[in-house]
């Protein structure tokens, strides 16, 4: 949060006007809402940047494990029958 706050070089009296601001257009009861809203949504990025990552990494593990058999299996062909090359 900090990191945000230093990066847009907001001051505290501008902090505290964006949370004026907030207070007047949805009110205090609405506002513990918004950031539960806020919250769910984050997790769920976060949960699909996981999945896709997983995905990816699941993917790349078995191209591996392909691309090994076809060697192994080239690799036994060749020792089988050394005629063939």
């Amino acid at each position: 949060m900090n990191a945000i706050i230093l990066f847009l070089n907001l001051g505290t009296s501008e902090i505290v006007l964006i949370l004026f601001v907030v207070m007047l257009l949805f009110g205090a009861n609405k506002i513990p809402e918004l950031a539960k809203g806020l919250g769910k949504g984050m997790r769920e990025f976060k949960d699909a940047t996981n999945g896709i990552q997983r995905e990816i990494q699941d993917s790349a593990r078995k191209m591996e494990q392909e691309a090994k058999k076809i060697t192994q299996d080239a690799t036994k062909d060749i020792t089988d029958d050394p005629g063939k090359q």
